[in-house]
């Protein structure tokens, strides 16, 4: 669906997705799938990191089990694949608080890392060129400290509200990005349900349980086939 027609009823919540609270930004970034880990067995499972926004963090869910890394990470275990998941999500990251907190996620190893930022950019009107340079400067950093490991973009697009030249840009930044670097794309992570009503949250931005559901289907069909070669 075009991007106008997508977002139109979103226009004036144009900085929702950078809401964060308290509680939001205390949570421990190793949740869901990750918080069973500890045993010698999963020790020895390869990790995949989601470092991402609200939307990874699962910003508003009442359980957040049910943020779509989450649910990555459950049915990971429910196919026995030899994988964990680490949800890396903090509410109101920007690419540039990413920039600077990407050195600590990975004081672990990384053997698949999903890069989901910069929504809040494009919602602050954020220059494009910053938001280009710090997602850049992310996956130098995941190349650095893990040079193996396997680079996934989750393509984002932005209501129209700041013009179509800067939107159309904002959208294919992550493509762009991903060609360089030989990276994996997500063409749109909220694909059927960005714009959504049903599948949103009251703020109109943050899928609900169901929206979350949706994302994880958008993700898993980039991510599963990568994981599931271990079969």
């Amino acid at each position: 669906m075009h991007l106008i027609a997508r977002f139109a009823p979103l226009l004036g919540l144009a900085i929702c997705l950078s809401c964060t609270s308290k509680t939001d930004t205390s949570k421990t970034e190793t949740t869901g799938a990750d918080t069973t880990a500890t045993t010698t067995t999963s020790t020895k499972k390869k990790v995949i990191v989601f470092f991402g926004n609200s939307l990874a963090a699962g910003y508003g869910l009442e359980n957040t089990a049910d943020a779509f890394p989450n649910r990555i990470g459950a049915r990971i275990d429910s196919l026995g694949l030899p994988y964990r998941v680490v949800n890396a999500g903090l509410s109101g990251e920007t690419t540039a608080g990413g920039r600077s907190r990407v050195g600590w996620v990975l004081r672990q190893a990384a053997d698949i890392f999903v890069l989901e930022l910069g929504g809040n950019d494009g919602l602050r009107g954020i220059p494009l060129k910053s938001s280009r340079e710090n997602l850049q400067a992310i996956i130098d950093t995941v190349r650095l400290k893990n040079p193996a490991a396997q680079v996934v973009i989750a393509g984002m697009q932005i209501p129209p509200n700041l013009g179509k030249a800067y939107t159309t840009e904002f959208r294919g930044i992550f493509k762009e990005l991903a060609d360089k670097n030989k990276a994996v794309l997500i063409p749109f992570l909220l694909e059927n349900v960005g714009g959504d009503p049903k599948l949103n949250q009251a703020d109109g931005i943050h899928p609900n349980v169901e929206g979350h559901r949706i994302v994880a289907e958008n993700v898993w069909k980039i991510i599963g086939p990568m994981v599931q070669k271990e079969l």
